[in-house]
């Protein structure tokens, strides 16, 4: 008995066909019906009880109804999803999408279901209609006028004042463009600019933009509240709106806890007319706008629900603080951050938020490089433990900073100039040097690091409104946040 049993599990155990190879290979074997002359009836699968039918070939399979909506806009077909839409319904289509298009809040839903390359004209290119000024025949041929080929210049005169145009416009361009410091300031610097001054400005890290913007589907262009417009990328928007307008962009104003509550509203009037923008205080701890940047991820999640997960790609400037805002967001340090040592994402790299939602941390890019050195370093971009000229560019700090709010931080009533307010800095300071000599070096950087950290209260104030009303509030009001960094 246990051996009849053994045998029986082996038989079962074998390779047997299964119920769907079983009718697979039964369906090859059908043959189809036929009376005894061998016409055929019907076939296996063809229904026996409906006669054999073709489609009418009535235009109304292929008619259009254009339906917008305040929300999305749809195609739609009476019978059958064709996909198939006239002339006159196209137009009034592509008239409707570019008056949804150019409001940046609005979002096309189901993309792939509409005939959106049919959409997208290519402008035509102007061509050089060189037969009508010189016809084929003129040049080439037995009937041809033009024995030689004709210069551009009628002599040797005009050549050279045509070459001295071009070189002219060509030295314009590149003192606006090259690395050589062209406006002049007080006290001797290097002709040639450091490399630390091209941070942000090599093929490397621009092609690392590009992939970030390439696997993104939402564009967050993080700004400093202290400068929004200084700290924007018109290169980048201009990219977006030619190259990706399929893409969307939110602007976020960053370290709005070190400038004052009137200037970080004004600036966000100002800067919603353009693009969605939330203000943002980048902290693991204690952060401000982190609910309501979530919220706005959550909603572009729930429109591209026709994907399976979205990516945000944080740009921006150097030192704007994009790592501190993916940390804040989860809520632990997942990306490297150094403040404020600048540049210290040198990758681009992907983190996961949700499931659906995965955010892109990019290097931060410049694109111009026309400003000075001071207006670079001001903005964070420039290490300033590696400046060899440190006390040149707080001049301009001292310009720039309320004389109260540098009161209130050194406790210094009066100074004459950058010298003798530095003078003065390393005495409080006891920042000396060997015979009692003043360390101006070190007192600098202290004073640069104190603006970037945002010890010293500065921001640049929103522009007015549009009726004329003035967009700014009492500028010795600084926020809570700026008293108590003050006061560290």
């Amino acid at each position: 008995m246990a051996k009849k049993k053994k045998t029986e599990s082996k038989a079962t155990n074998s390779n047997t066909r299964s119920a769907a190879t079983v009718r697979r290979l039964k369906m090859y074997k059908t043959r189809p019906k036929r009376n005894s002359n061998g016409t055929i009836l019907h076939h296996h699968l063809q229904s026996s009880s409906l006669p054999s039918t073709r489609i009418q070939p009535d235009s109304r399979w292929f008619s259009t109804v254009f339906t917008p909506s305040t929300v999305k806009i749809i195609v739609v077909t009476n019978y059958l999803p064709t996909r198939v839409v006239d002339q006159k319904a196209l137009e009034c289509f592509h008239e409707e999408i570019q008056r949804r298009m150019s409001n940046n809040y609005n979002v096309i839903l189901r993309e792939k279901k509409l005939p959106m390359s049919l959409l997208n004209v290519l402008p035509k290119q102007q061509r050089s209609h060189c037969l009508d000024v010189e016809p084929l025949a003129d040049v080439f041929g037995p009937k041809g006028k033009r024995t030689r080929p004709k210069p551009e210049a009628s002599d040797h005169q005009v050549l050279v004042q045509k070459v001295d145009t071009l070189q002219d416009a060509y030295e314009k361009k590149v003192a606006t463009t090259s690395s050589i410091e062209v406006v002049e300031e007080d006290g001797l610097r290097d002709l040639v600019r450091q490399t630390m001054f091209e941070k942000g400005q090599s093929k490397c890290i621009s092609s690392e933009l590009y992939k970030v913007i390439d696997s993104s589907d939402v564009v967050v262009q993080v700004l400093d509240a202290r400068d929004p417009q200084g700290t924007r990328c018109y290169h980048l928007e201009k990219h977006l709106k030619e190259s990706c307008s399929h893409k969307h962009m939110i602007f976020l104003l960053n370290k709005c806890d070190l400038t004052p509550t009137w200037a970080t509203k004004g600036w966000l009037s100002v800067l919603s007319k353009e693009y969605p923008t939330l203000a943002f205080h980048a902290s693991i701890t204690n952060p401000f706008g982190k609910g309501s940047f979530l919220s706005v991820l959550r909603q572009f999640a729930h429109l591209k629900n026709d994907k399976q997960a979205i990516s945000v790609g944080l740009v921006g400037y150097p030192n704007v603080g994009k790592s501190s805002v993916i940390n804040t967001l989860r809520t632990e340090n997942v990306c490297k951050v150094a403040p404020p040592i600048p540049a210290e994402t040198k990758v681009w790299q992907y983190i996961a938020l949700t499931k659906r939602i995965f955010l892109i941390d990019c290097p931060g890019v410049v694109y111009h490089n026309s400003e000075t050195q001071t207006n670079i370093m001001l903005k964070g971009m420039v290490p300033v433990l590696n400046l060899r000229d440190a006390a040149q560019h707080v001049g301009e700090v001292l310009k720039r900073v309320k004389k109260a709010h540098l009161e209130r931080a050194y406790k210094i009533k009066d100074w004459e100039d950058e010298n003798d307010f530095l003078v003065q800095l390393c005495k409080l300071s006891g920042n000396l040097l060997k015979g009692g000599e003043p360390d101006l070096m070190t007192a600098a950087r202290t004073v640069l690091y104190d603006l970037e950290r945002g010890k010293i209260p500065f921001f640049v104030p929103p522009p007015p409104l549009e009726d004329g009303t003035s967009n700014s509030g009492d500028g010795d009001k600084v926020t809570e946040e700026v008293k108590a960094a003050m006061m560290s």
